[in-house]
């Protein structure tokens, strides 16, 4: 193969709208992750002026790593229609970051250093545990159902990908519901617009005019965002990751669930892009996750990145190789040159985030038309957790808000004004592979292969008695119950299967 095939490109005109839609969606995790980490005490110049720029840094190397990737399959397959991986920096993860290292460490230590340290720490075991999960990767991916896999990324793409934005979308719907309908006629209409621009950028155009001319955009706010724009560069060191090891020791055994979780993630969004058209390599993607993941807190970020669900979404859109590295470079510049606040002064988010509940659209709706109907249920029932999980976090976030927690409160108090958040934390912790494997058990329950549904059901014995899944900590017999539980379900799956051999073979 040569070194270039001048016959792949690597930009087309239709990666325009894939490249608003991408790197919104990362800008948009950027500014969460900015008002977590100074919500919990961390300052703005370790904040803007360390952390971000190792961020942009890492997504930018998985941007490459990708494009190279899709470059790669162009080539072998002679096409200019392969759409790259969508990365960037695992949105669970944010949370559950600074929730749970850096901001005990801060509390406990006072030392906003020490918590940045610890979370570098704890970033870097997640990221070697994702590097040994590609060896395990391809064989757990052959052993899942497609149901099961296509079904739990529906529930995330309805729930963070398509709720969230909607919500935000529609606290200013003269902006977000004008530029959703713009989309929808574009995307799923096939309607063209004045001199073919192309959809998403009509989308933006029109709601940040009206976000202007009605006044919700304010020139002042602007200047004032220019006038405190910094420039600022990662710097690479072994010596923060050693010192944060001590601090972060208590709280490295977290760091193994969420490492099955991204390694779930990414085997999801591998079998997602293979139904979309586009094979790729389960090992090389999981590689490539672990080892950037490795490079961010080598230069000073704490989170680790993923690969994005959503492949179909911006395949659909026209994305192709040029809106993965794009987005790559734009985030690199904003976040070195301190221009993330600024471009929010400039665009209404509003207008863009549109675009995400177009991917969440085109995600749920793959995992129905890419299985047999009769797997319908099993999709359905990997939604389950998602739905637990979107509404465990949007009621602890409204608790935060009020300065106070569930434990607080007490889950018996909660429960009496009938909601069971008890049930939610059990249900939506480690969303995503309870929907695997709930949803794998149904598969083979309907294929009638109830010892593969049993081997399942041991695989939820051994997450849950650690508390991988069902539970908020991980320890050894933490969540005993539950494992009691797919103890039995094993149990009724075998005597089925063995009555079942039984018989034919009296037969």
């Amino acid at each position: 193969m040569k070194a270039f095939n001048k016959k792949i490109k690597l930009w087309q005109r239709s990666d325009i709208d894939g490249f608003f839609g991408l790197f919104t969606n990362n800008l948009t995790n950027l500014l969460v992750m900015a008002g977590l980490l100074i919500g919990v005490g961390i300052p703005v110049d370790i904040t803007f002026g360390s952390i971000l720029p190792a961020v942009g840094l890492s997504i930018f190397a998985s941007s490459m790593i990708y494009s190279w990737m899709a470059y790669r399959l162009a080539v072998k397959e002679q096409r200019n229609t392969v759409t790259a991986l969508p990365s960037g920096t695992s949105v669970p993860h944010m949370f559950l970051i600074v929730y749970l290292i850096m901001g005990p460490v801060f509390r406990e230590t006072g030392d906003p250093y020490i918590a940045w340290f610890a979370g570098l720490a704890w970033g870097m075991i997640e990221g070697m545990i994702e590097l040994l999960g590609s060896v395990i990767g391809p064989k757990i991916r052959k052993a899942l159902p497609r149901a099961a896999m296509l079904g739990s990324l529906a529930g995330a793409s309805i729930t963070f990908i398509a709720m969230t934005p909607a919500m935000e979308t529609f606290d200013l719907s003269y902006i977000g519901f004008v530029s959703l309908i713009i989309i929808l006629l574009g995307w799923f209409g096939k309607v063209t617009f004045p001199f073919r621009l192309p959809v998403g950028l009509v989308a933006i155009i029109i709601g940040t005019g009206i976000g202007w001319i009605t006044g919700y955009m304010d020139v002042s706010t602007m200047i004032t965002a220019a006038s405190e724009i910094q420039i600022a560069f990662p710097t690479f060191s072994v010596e923060r990751i050693v010192n944060g090891f001590s601090e972060a020791a208590p709280f490295i055994i977290s760091a193994i669930p969420l490492g099955i979780y991204n390694m779930f993630e990414t085997i999801d969004n591998i079998e997602g892009a293979e139904v979309a058209g586009d094979s790729y390599h389960t090992t090389v993607a999981m590689v490539a996750d672990g080892s950037t993941s490795i490079l961010a807190s080598l230069f000073g970020s704490p989170f680790p990145t993923a690969v994005f669900i959503g492949h179909a979404g911006w395949k659909e859109t026209g994305a192709r190789i040029g809106y993965t590295w794009l987005t790559g470079v734009a985030i690199l510049l904003i976040t070195w040159l301190g221009l993330i606040s600024f471009l929010l002064t400039v665009i209404p988010l509003e207008a863009i985030l549109p675009i995400l509940i177009y991917v969440g659209l085109v995600i749920g709706a793959q995992a129905f038309q890419q299985v047999e109907a009769k797997y319908a249920p099993a999709v359905i029932l990997a939604l389950i957790p998602w739905l637990a999980d979107w509404g465990r976090n949007i009621i602890g976030n409204a608790l935060t808000a009020a300065e106070t927690d569930a434990a607080t409160v007490g889950y018996e108090a909660i429960a009496e004004a009938g909601l069971e958040f008890s049930g939610l934390v059990a249900l939506g912790s480690g969303a995503i592979v309870i929907g695997l494997i709930w949803s794998s058990i149904l598969v083979f329950i309907i294929d009638q292969k109830f010892n593969f549904a049993a081997i399942v059901a041991i695989v939820g014995i051994i997450l849950s008695f650690f508390g991988v899944i069902h539970y908020e900590t991980v320890g050894f017999g933490v969540g005993y119950e539950m494992a009691i539980s797919y103890t039995i379900v094993s149990l009724i799956l075998l005597s089925i299967y063995f009555k079942n051999k039984k018989r034919v073979m009296e037969e």
